[in-house]
């Protein structure tokens, strides 16, 4: 069976995240951002959503654990942080109800969303740029870069929450996150 744990970044929706996917009949534990890498043996991790990019203890480290990351979030913007991308404050602020447009119907993440899906996200804080090696995967009215993917790594980030009852098919884009801890 697969395990993808959920690294705590003291996110309101951490324990969704882990609930989603043991809904979807994956093994997963919540873990803190502070675990020594090596402690690690889940077959993927998922970055969970928090308040505070500087409280994101050891995230870094576990983007070269070779397994794949899925960043939620803050999730998503520490991966961009930690790998030289920009992050910044949001033009758009808080919660909303976003549509999401679909870049690539290829990306094994957000492809099957294609062409476009409703979204939960905040914008209060937002990936500028992608770091290299990235492909920006989904944007908005509101914001450039909603998602985005680096496949040969195994490193995707969404903005948005699909673990939410308000994001639509938020299970598809989770499932097909596990299909690549296979």
């Amino acid at each position: 069976m697969v395990r993808i744990d959920v690294v705590d970044n003291h996110g309101q929706f951490t324990h969704l995240e882990r609930r989603a996917l043991r809904d979807l009949g994956v093994t997963s534990e919540l873990i803190d951002n502070e675990t020594p890498p090596e402690e690690i043996t889940a077959d993927g991790l998922v970055l969970s959503g928090g308040p505070d990019i500087d409280d994101r203890g050891l995230c870094g480290d576990y983007l070269d654990l070779d397994i794949p990351v899925l960043g939620i979030c803050l999730g998503m913007q520490v991966i961009a942080h930690e790998l030289g991308g920009a992050v910044g404050a949001g033009d758009y602020g808080g919660y909303a109800d976003v549509s999401v447009e679909i870049l690539d119907a290829d990306d094994p993440i957000t492809g099957s969303l294609y062409p476009a899906t409703d979204v939960w996200a905040s914008h209060a804080d937002e990936v500028k740029a992608v770091p290299a090696g990235f492909t920006v995967t989904a944007r908005s009215e509101i914001c450039e870069i909603e998602a985005m993917s680096d496949t040969s790594r195994g490193l995707y980030g969404v903005q948005w929450h699909p673990e939410v009852a308000h994001t639509a098919r938020g299970d598809e884009l989770l499932e097909n996150f596990i299909a690549t801890c296979r």
